[in-house]
């Protein structure tokens, strides 16, 4: 069931009964990529799946990730009726719950922090600034390679062709210039000097292979945040909720469950 948050502007799917789980995606895909493991998790809670502003029937927001960040505080807000809810965010979704629980310490009682970090390398920014580049001059379709690498490996790509179709479809219906302002702002975010505002319990997932983001960037998350814990799931990359969910769920065993 699709509902409205945040006064109308963030669209989101709610299924199941429970305490409120809210699944943020990536920048490279979309709020699909977590079909695999919501069956599993509206056993347990009321998994609420949003579309971040400027993605798919959310409107966009102006003002950097900070903007992002207090829209899905509403949005949080208001479908979790004024509770602390859970937060899990994959890669940029990582990046924005992270912010919404530095800038609202009250939002969240407990965070899921897979395949994210609180700053880029220098190559990371970079990579950033590259993508953001080429999307402007060239378009969404001539980095689309760039992106699927980011999110799988290569061996995986070539093992489930109508699965990569499928995000490769994903990653082309994003609006280009949310795209472009999302690369802008994490090729500027440093959030390692505000990780000691959050005080709730996080898991901080990072797959093996993940490229993007890589595991080292987790691990200075983890070290940076009072109460983290580290895992790292084998032979996954960017997104392993899609790639391994079995694996994926398994992790998050003894934290949410």
């Amino acid at each position: 069931m699709d509902r409205l948050l945040a006064n109308g502007t963030v669209n989101a799917a709610q299924s199941g009964e429970g305490p409120p789980l809210f699944l943020f995606h990536s920048l490279l895909s979309d709020r699909a990529s977590f079909d695999a493991i919501v069956p599993e998790l509206q056993r347990s809670f009321r998994t609420i799946v949003p579309e971040l502003p400027g993605f798919g029937r959310s409107r966009p927001v102006d003002g950097g990730l900070a903007a992002v960040a207090d829209r899905m505080a509403e949005a949080v807000r208001e479908g979790a009726g004024g509770a602390p809810a859970i937060v899990l965010g994959n890669g940029y979704g990582g990046f924005v719950a992270l912010q919404m629980a530095i800038r609202h310490q009250e939002i969240a009682s407990k965070l899921v922090l897979p395949d994210s970090g609180a700053a880029f390398s220098e190559p990371g920014r970079e990579a950033f600034r590259n993508m953001a580049k080429a999307s402007r001059e060239k378009g969404l379709e001539a980095i689309t390679d760039v992106a699927m690498r980011r999110l799988f490996a290569p061996e995986f790509q070539a093992q489930h062709p109508e699965l990569m179709q499928d995000r490769r479809a994903a990653f082309l219906r994003t609006d280009p210039g949310v795209f472009r302002a999302a690369c802008d702002a994490l090729a500027s975010l440093d959030l390692r000097a505000e990780l000691a505002a959050v005080k709730v319990p996080v898991l901080v997932l990072v797959g093996e292979h993940d490229e993007a983001t890589p595991p080292p960037m987790s691990r200075e998350l983890a070290a940076g945040l009072p109460r983290a814990e580290l895992k790292v799931i084998p032979g996954c990359a960017h997104v392993p909720q899609l790639q391994s969910p079995r694996q994926f769920l398994g992790a998050l065993q003894g934290f949410l469950f």
